[in-house]
């Protein structure tokens, strides 16, 4: 058995119910894999995925595109790139509580966001204000990345970044209403998230037991797709009891599924969605032009 590792983004959701999946009903195994998914519960979020990746820590590493920029642009270069992308659209967006007043992106100006400090994250968000019409001057904390939804929640913060399949989902089961914001309705063409990254080295060295994950991972998110109670029962072994008690995980389950991809697409990322994110990075100067010219994902491991 080739031993494989797996960091999560997050603490187990809807976004990762294939990787479990294909552990559990062993299509790892019958790939010649073990798998260890990493959680990032398991020291509080103190080690990134992309850093843990960086650090030899992990063979894949989920995470948003922007990490694959970030490593390939430190003054000590990281040489990742993607290799096949979990949603095919994007479904997060900035969210208020309702109740707060704030209609629309420009109400954020002069109010207070929880960032999770991404490398263009406070830029992007500050855009989509501007564009909206406002000043952009906004007031931006940075709780515990695990505990930025709770300062939303208990009105510490007047905004957020989310995924809408999870504490949407979360703030649907328990009578909070929102207000969306997606960035694509304000001007800013974001990429793929989230997204799962490898190291070209690793990739060179392991080609084909990286292909076979791959391959084996997307049978489990095909089977989620297929029957997806069974996929929510084995995704509910793995979710902590908090999240259990608040968050509908079928109605997530649901939510997400048109957005895996299917059996021709899973995985697939398109060169023109990312040019046009690399070329807004660079035309707000988050970027230099080098960057329109690396190397950062590959489609070539899902064939």
């Amino acid at each position: 058995m080739n031993k494989v590792t797996l960091a999560l983004d997050w603490t187990p959701n809807t976004n990762h119910t294939g990787f479990f999946v294909a552990k559990e009903l062993g299509f790892y195994t019958e790939a010649g894999l073990d798998v260890d998914i990493l959680s990032p519960a398991s020291d509080g979020y103190a080690t990134t995925p992309a850093k843990k990746l960086e650090l030899g820590e992990c063979d894949f590493a989920i995470a948003p595109f922007e990490s694959v920029i970030s490593l390939n642009t430190k003054a000590r270069k990281v040489n990742a790139f993607a290799i096949a992308a979990l949603l095919q659209e994007d479904i997060s967006s900035i969210v208020t509580l309702t109740g707060s007043g704030i209609t629309r992106p420009r109400d954020l100006s002069g109010r207070t966001y929880a960032s999770y400090q991404a490398r263009y994250e406070d830029a992007i968000v500050t855009q989509m204000i501007i564009n909206d019409g406002g000043t952009g001057d906004l007031d931006i904390v940075y709780p515990a990345k695990l505990g930025i939804w709770d300062t939303l929640v208990n009105n510490e913060a007047d905004s957020t970044w989310i995924f809408d399949n999870w504490e949407g989902i979360e703030a649907e089961s328990n009578g909070l209403p929102l207000t969306h914001f997606r960035l694509a309705d304000y001007g800013i063409p974001y990429a793929y998230s989230p997204v799962i990254l490898t190291t070209k080295e690793g990739l060179s060295e392991n080609t084909e037991v990286y292909k076979a994950f791959l391959q084996a991972t997307k049978r489990g998110f095909q089977s989620a797709i297929a029957k997806p109670t069974q996929a929510v029962g084995i995704l509910t072994n793995h979710l902590p009891e908090r999240d259990i008690k608040m968050i509908n995980v079928g109605k997530s389950q649901e939510y997400v599924l048109p957005y895996y991809g299917n059996e021709g697409n899973w995985g697939v990322m398109e060169k023109s969605r990312i040019d046009r994110f690399l070329n807004w990075l660079v035309e707000h100067k988050l970027e230099d032009e080098a960057v329109l010219h690396f190397e950062l994902f590959t489609n070539s491991l899902l064939k």
